[in-house]
């Protein structure tokens, strides 16, 4: 854990039609949003938009990897359409893989809307990156945030990150005490 760093945080929306300037990308926004008013330790964005395709979406996990992000934060891609690819390109760039994100964010989400067993959320880790697949759904992005949030800064503890304080008013982040 690196205290009083700048922690960098990439936001990746995944969609064709954002990416083409078609369409408002309201995922990324949120994300960043969320991020505003969960955090109270200095961070960084970089955020960036691609098609659904694998190759653009594996460049820009790894850059943002490379680059010094301890947290990549990607929305949309997550359903069962053919374009929808997000976590098996995630997949293919991670060490590790944290089941528990995708199941708590799917639990949660099942409160809310039935669909919500036919979204692929996941979350996995390459080198000290924490990488977490979201929906596109500003509203369901803030609801699995807000199911697995506690958990992310002690995650990015053990992975050798910056140390992410949050507003415990907000979300109480976790750490265990030894």
């Amino acid at each position: 854990m690196k205290e009083n760093a700048v922690a960098r945080i990439g936001i990746l929306t995944v969609s064709d039609r954002a990416s083409r300037g078609e369409y408002e990308d309201r995922g990324g926004p949120a994300v960043h949003d969320y991020l505003d008013e969960v955090l109270t330790s200095p961070w960084e964005a970089d955020s960036r938009i691609v098609p659904d395709e694998h190759d653009p979406i594996k460049q820009a996990l790894i850059e943002m990897a490379d680059a010094g992000c301890c947290l990549v934060v990607t929305t949309g891609g997550t359903g069962p359409a053919p374009r929808d690819i997000t976590p098996e390109v995630t997949e293919t760039v991670c060490e590790k893989l944290l089941p528990g994100f995708g199941e708590q964010m799917r639990t949660v989400s099942l409160r809310y809307v039935p669909t919500a067993i036919l979204s692929r959320q996941l979350a996995g880790i390459r080198n000290s990156t924490l990488f977490i697949n979201l929906p596109g759904s500003p509203k369901a992005i803030a609801e699995c945030l807000d199911a697995v949030f506690a958990a992310i800064p002690y995650c990015v503890d053990l992975i050798g990150g910056p140390c992410l304080e949050t507003d415990p008013k907000r979300v109480a982040s976790y750490r265990p005490h030894d």
